[in-house]
């Protein structure tokens, strides 16, 4: 479980630029937008959006003027209204939920049932979520529910930004936590570069990870979490290689089959054990 000071941003939910504006308004205090943005690297055309959110969220307050100043509330009162949020949606949704119990069960557990019998091998294996959200969604999910240990076959990681807090949530659960990136000289430029600062962000911020770099072309991406050769645990999300595909028409598939997660899980530890080097 977190224990320090610092790890208090990873359970807000918060985006990266958030979470950085937050910390750096603490250890500031009353600022401007420009300042801050100059002060965090954030740029100065997403800055005002981000103050919004954490003025919203009730963590900083609004100083009329010309300019306008942010200021964080007291950090004791930040950490009453991080609970007093996340209660409030809890209780939103259960009360949303309850309200319509009843009927979603009523409607679809017959066809649910009905429907167990007539399900072929391949709708039994895995079902599919478009890229971008909702396999980012998934992908979050995975870490959060893994119990022992999550691998990731990717290029670059370019989705790190949005499993950010579930990947910290693992890793301070003590969560074994591989990740295998395709060797730089097979990305484009662009896509080079933003390996590059992965590797250092992951580095920096999640030292318990262990990176090693593949120079074999990766058939498919993807996330997998907690492989048994028993096949009694393992769920996975995968991503085929389709590069003439453009990602917002590509569709990302989900397994909760363990016999299939074993087999990803192999193919991938051979990858590590014999075709894959240390990160650099």
């Amino acid at each position: 479980m977190p224990d320090t000071g610092e790890d208090f941003f990873s359970l807000l939910d918060l985006t990266e630029y958030e979470a950085e504006a937050l910390e750096e308004l603490l250890l500031l205090g009353r600022t401007t937008a420009p300042d801050l943005a100059e002060a965090t690297g954030i740029p100065k055309a997403r800055i005002y959006g981000v103050l919004d959110s954490l003025s919203e969220l009730g963590f900083v307050k609004v100083i009329p003027g010309r300019p306008k100043r942010y200021q964080p509330h007291a950090p004791a009162a930040i950490v009453d209204r991080a609970i007093e949020n996340h209660q409030h949606t809890y209780e939103q949704f259960r009360t949303e939920i309850e309200a319509i119990e009843k009927s979603f069960i009523d409607t679809y557990a017959p066809v649910q049932d009905r429907g167990i019998d007539e399900l072929s091998p391949t709708e039994d294996l895995f079902h599919v979520v478009d890229v971008g959200e909702p396999s980012e969604r998934e992908a979050r999910r995975l870490f959060r529910e893994a119990d022992d240990r999550v691998f990731v076959l990717t290029k670059s990681f370019g989705y790190i930004d949005s499993v950010r807090p579930a990947l910290r949530d693992a890793v301070d659960r003590g969560v074994t936590v591989d990740v295998l990136m395709l060797a730089p000289e097979h990305l484009s430029t662009e896509n080079k570069r933003r390996q590059r600062a992965i590797r250092q962000t992951l580095a920096d911020d999640f030292s318990a990870v262990d990176v090693r770099i593949s120079d074999r072309i990766l058939p498919w991406r993807g996330t997998f979490a907690d492989p048994s050769l028993d096949y009694e645990t393992g769920q996975g999300l995968l991503l085929v290689e389709q590069e003439e595909i453009p990602n917002h028409h590509r569709q990302a598939a989900v397994t909760e089959n363990p016999s299939f997660v074993a087999g990803l899980w192999q193919y991938f530890d051979l990858l590590w054990r014999h075709e894959s080097r240390r990160d650099e």
